[in-house]
């Protein structure tokens, strides 16, 4: 039986990505920082599906709990065959509102610890020669707005290229990148969501779906919703000047309130 870690397991996508790989039958790492909330999950998930489902209590944001989670995934006795680096969170407010700390932060979440994570797990992966990572961004990473559509460009641009370096060795590697998804990310940050039109809206549990399945067929890229698939095409032929102003504007309109 294969062994997924997830990163931000307990909520949200994460949530997803546990539910569904439990139920195909893969035993699981559940990584967060809020040790009650995993032992609930990991029982619900074991009695439910019948998988094992281990507790790793671990912050992200620091060093401390970055090197917990390599050591996991780097542990040859105990294999991990698939990665979901999903833990991230998103910062209130426009660049310079935002504290530096709160910005740093950001970045070790979505940037240094997906590069660390992904490192160790691939090192294993490629040695075996199978298993597979997918790294959550967003379809923010296509357009000029923010710190946060920053940091997952660097996530896409990152996963894609260490897709082509590991092309033949078996282990795949892809970016998936939703938009707007039913989750406790908005919540948590303190932005309002009652100004997002309910057709942007995505259900956690199909886009992890249509994820997994396009990580079966090898995509590097995953951007997992007809609607979307067409939003980002609008993106790619729309002059970059232009398109600076559009995401200002859906910025102020649909982001943070």
């Amino acid at each position: 039986m294969t062994t997924a870690l997830i990163t931000g397991s307990t909520a949200g996508i994460g949530a997803a990505f546990a539910r569904q790989l439990a139920a195909d039958g893969h035993n699981l790492v559940l990584v967060a920082r809020d040790t009650k909330r995993l032992r609930e999950q990991a029982t619900e998930l074991h009695d439910r599906h019948g998988i094992e489902a281990e507790v790793l209590t671990a912050d992200l944001a620091s060093d401390d709990g970055i090197d917990l989670v390599a050591d996991r995934l780097a542990d040859r006795r105990n294999p991990v065959d698939l990665l979901v680096n999903n833990a991230g969170f998103g910062n209130k407010g426009r660049f310079l509102d935002v504290s530096m700390a709160d910005e740093l932060k950001m970045l070790k979440v979505h940037c240094e610890a997906v590069l660390r994570l992904t490192a160790a797990a691939t090192g294993g992966m490629r040695e075996r020669g199978r298993g597979g990572v997918v790294n959550v961004a967003s379809v923010a990473a296509f357009v000029p707005r923010g710190t946060y559509g920053a940091s997952k460009a660097w996530v896409v641009q990152f996963t894609q290229g260490a897709a082509r370096d590991l092309a033949g060795s078996g282990v795949r590697l892809m970016a998936l990148c939703p938009g707007f998804v039913r989750t406790e990310f908005h919540q948590r940050a303190g932005m309002g969501t009652d100004n997002i039109p309910g057709w942007m809206w995505l259900d956690a549990d199909k886009l992890v779906a249509a994820a997994l399945d396009d990580l079966a067929r090898g995509k590097s890229l995953s951007v997992p919703d007809p609607r979307y698939k067409v939003l980002m095409g609008l993106v790619k032929v729309t002059p970059r000047g232009l398109l600076g102003g559009v995401t200002s504007r859906t910025g102020r309109k649909y982001g943070p309130q």
